[in-house]
């Protein structure tokens, strides 16, 4: 079990992050509290860019190095509510959970270095940048290196969206890759009272919106899961006069890395077959995001066994797929590992994750902190 004084350690953590939230890749004052921290416990400090942060902790037998990750990064969202460690940068708000995953990982750590007797593994911290915003801060670990020598990895979220006192994963596809696009249709303005003159890029721009829907229903295969959807559309200053271009922006989401590169095959020969026979040309742009979050199957299992076996069969659920996206997924490219969500939904968490008023319930950080050390203890 964890003790009172520990996770009491952690909920204190964790206000200080909630007051002090900071953006993706600015994360410089969360990461400099955080590597005082493991200082301060005697964890070594590996070399990797701030604002991340990289510890290291030799195991008992060291045979094999098990990673665990925690986001620090905050969102550019004005909190609202009443709590009394409510956000002092305005503006900016751990609207997401991130500054109580990384609470809970400070946890572990401190945990870990009263208790090394009992940790055979070798141990590695990683406290990333930059989860919520594109480069990814686990794709920039990971080419610095941060996977080299390791041989599994775990992650968690807690989540508003899973039932206090639930714990959840699932084999395979868990969450959805997420690209985004752009297209800029050039056509030939002029006067809304002689539309024949023109080449109108907005009424191009209807029929390629229709178009990007028929890839999904007739593109890729009904069985698997993917979406399009157009967030944005710019063109023209005034109510009677037809524009030169027009612009689109979406975004496109799959558990499939084969159907991304088929949406996006797809979206360019569509763009612009459309925009030639109505005369106008189309420059399509693909801003590559996050991949599909796939989860290695015998961790999975793995993760499964060792939630039944620690608080009860009826407390684990197997989650259906989500369109949402994450950023451990590139780590789960490289390594086996797996994702696991913490339940919080309730009185404390009735608000969903991005939103003003969206808190953690702190009553689950102990079983949070739980959930990593039995995987690190028996892995």
């Amino acid at each position: 079990m964890v003790s009172e004084r520990l996770i009491e350690q952690a909920i204190q953590d964790r206000r200080h992050f909630h007051q002090y939230p900071e953006l993706s890749g600015e994360e410089y004052e969360t990461g400099e509290y955080v590597q005082a921290r493991l200082e301060k416990l005697g964890i070594e400090i590996l070399d990797y860019q701030p604002p991340s942060v990289v510890g290291y902790v030799k195991g008992t037998k060291g045979d094999k190095t098990i990673a665990l990750r925690a986001d620090m990064d905050a969102l550019p969202i004005v909190e609202e509510g009443g709590k009394p460690y409510i956000s002092k940068h305005h503006g900016i708000s751990h609207m997401c959970g991130h500054d109580g995953h990384t609470a809970i990982l400070l946890a572990v750590a401190e945990w870990i270095t009263l208790h090394r007797e009992k940790v055979e593994h070798n141990i590695v911290l990683l406290f990333q940048s930059s989860e919520e915003a594109s480069p990814s801060g686990a794709d920039k670990l990971i080419g610095e290196g941060v996977l080299e020598g390791v041989d599994s990895i775990y992650g968690i979220h807690v989540d508003a969206g899973l039932a206090k006192g639930q714990f959840g994963t699932r084999p395979g596809a868990m969450m959805a890759s997420v690209d985004d696009f752009e297209i800029k249709i050039q056509g030939s303005g002029g006067h809304a009272s002689t539309p024949h003159l023109t080449i109108d890029p907005i009424y191009i721009a209807t029929h390629v919106i229709q178009a990007l829907q028929s890839i999904i229903s007739r593109k890729l295969n009904p069985m698997g899961a993917s979406v399009i959807s157009v967030g944005k559309i710019e063109a023209g200053n005034t109510y009677n006069v037809i524009p030169d271009s027009a612009k689109i922006i979406g975004t496109m989401r799959s558990f499939s890395t084969e159907a991304v590169q088929t949406i996006q095959e797809q979206i360019t020969k569509l763009t612009k077959g459309i925009c030639e026979s109505f005369g106008a040309t189309a420059e399509v742009d693909f801003i590559v995001g996050t991949p599909p979050l796939i989860n290695d199957e015998q961790e999975a299992a793995f993760a499964e066994k060792v939630l039944q076996d620690t608080f009860g069969a009826e407390r684990y659920e197997e989650l259906e797929p989500v369109m949402g996206s994450e950023d451990f997924s590139y780590y789960l490219q490289k390594i086996p590992g797996v994702f696991i969500k913490v339940g919080m939904q309730g009185e404390k968490s009735q608000y969903p994750h991005h939103h003003p008023k969206f808190d953690i319930d702190e009553d689950v950080f102990g079983d949070a902190i739980e959930v990593f050390l039995k995987l690190i203890q028996q892995s």
